[in-house]
């Protein structure tokens, strides 16, 4: 399987947001350790890449 872009621009910036928000709050005790799932969505955003978006047949990306 090729992996190719199909994560679009604001779905970028939601799963950035969301990481974001999930490692800090890890980060400060607020939501403990379950907090480190953040890094998931941070990854797929900069990747442009969700495994599960492919399974599903998923793109939210205009260009491709």
């Amino acid at each position: 399987m090729q992996m190719t872009t199909n994560v679009g621009t604001v779905d970028r910036i939601l799963r950035i947001v969301l990481g974001a928000a999930l490692i800090l709050l890890a980060v400060t005790g607020t939501i403990g350790v379950w907090g480190w799932i953040g890094v998931i969505p941070l990854g797929t955003a900069f990747v442009k890449f969700c495994p599960i978006y492919s399974i599903l047949g998923i793109k939210t990306c205009k260009e491709c």
